[in-house]
């Protein structure tokens, strides 16, 4: 085991069944998550960022599974093999929350609309540590403070219909960063905010990875987010990774041609209105009838017939990888 890693997934398939077609959401994903690291996920809507996320937390719909892969969470007691816990087992629960902790696209279904703000985050501290009810209190009002919540004594008595939408995302953050978890899963945790909320909620972020030494996967559309924040970045497409490094090696000189096409797609600043903003050409394919070999190759200027063939994970430098059987043709 290499100590600086805190999550390995390794090879990941997970297929969704509906109407008898099959989904192939995530087919064959391998990445580390490093201690008091962040990696950065990128990618269209629809790539197979937030089953990943899932996967990981075993939060799975139940016509889906994990058919083939490993996820190794290498804990402090042990490595515990994720995808083989039952899915609402006692071990899954005990961890969920405590010290692998998930924040949610929308707060709005993530939060229970019958249960006070801070009933909610309390539950998470009664289960996962040995504080009174007291200090417990203390510290869901101090959690809300963090997040910067107005009032946070009276607001913790309060019902999610009762925040507005940056506030239920906020109190969810404090949810999540209530028990200190090893591992942060943020699924675009800050789309809902505005930017100075933004900045609040990532410096919390960066503190709790310096103080605790906290691995985090962030899920993200913003790339001035992931120049700010990753340590590395892995760029997703039709549920494979595309091409992964660190920042420096994707965003300075990215290989595959959809990393180039996405940072292509973005307005620099100050560049003035007459840069050059090139839109992604073509859709997204249907999930269920994908082309044959590499998934990209329809929307690719850099398409040949060897595109045909689904092509071997490559690395080209130490910490770079790359799946694309043409990159030394992008520039």
């Amino acid at each position: 085991m290499t100590s600086d890693i805190a999550l390995s997934v390794k090879d990941l398939k997970t297929y969704f069944y509906t109407n008898n077609r099959c989904n192939k959401a995530i087919n064959g994903v391998s990445f580390d998550i490093r201690r008091g690291k962040t990696l950065c996920i990128v990618g269209e809507s629809g790539c197979g960022k937030s089953v990943t996320a899932s996967t990981i937390m075993q939060l799975l719909p139940t016509l889906s599974r994990i058919e083939a892969g490993s996820i190794t969470y290498h804990a402090e007691r042990g490595d515990i093999r994720i995808d083989q816990l039952a899915r609402n087992g006692a071990e899954i629960r005990k961890i969920r929350g405590a010290e692998i902790a998930m924040i949610f696209q929308d707060p709005m279904t993530a939060l229970n609309p019958v249960y006070t703000i801070g009933f909610q985050i309390e539950e998470s501290l009664k289960y996962h540590t040995d504080l009174s009810l007291k200090e417990i209190k203390k510290k869901a009002i101090d959690l809300l403070r963090d997040m910067g919540i107005p009032m946070p004594e009276k607001r913790v008595d309060e019902y999610p219909h009762q925040f507005s939408g940056g506030m239920r995302q906020r109190a969810m953050i404090a949810m999540a960063m209530s028990c200190n978890p090893k591992i942060l899963i943020a699924d675009e945790p800050t789309t809902a905010l505005d930017v100075t909320i933004q900045a609040q909620i990532f410096k919390l972020m960066d503190k709790l990875k310096a103080e605790h030494d906290t691995a985090i996967m962030l899920i993200t559309h913003d790339m001035g987010v992931v120049a700010e924040l990753a340590d590395e970045v892995a760029v997703m497409y039709m549920g494979n990774i595309v091409e992964a490094g660190s920042v420096d090696d994707v965003l300075r000189s990215p290989k595959h041609p959809y990393t180039r096409a996405l940072l292509d797609s973005i307005p620099v600043l100050g560049q003035g209105k007459k840069q050059a903003i090139k839109a992604i050409k073509g859709a997204t394919p249907d999930p269920y009838e994908r082309p044959n070999g590499c998934s990209f190759a329809p929307r690719c200027d850099f398409a040949t017939k060897e595109c045909d063939v689904m092509p071997d994970e490559e690395y080209i430098s130490k910490s770079h990888r790359i799946m694309c059987a043409n990159y030394k043709a992008v520039s």
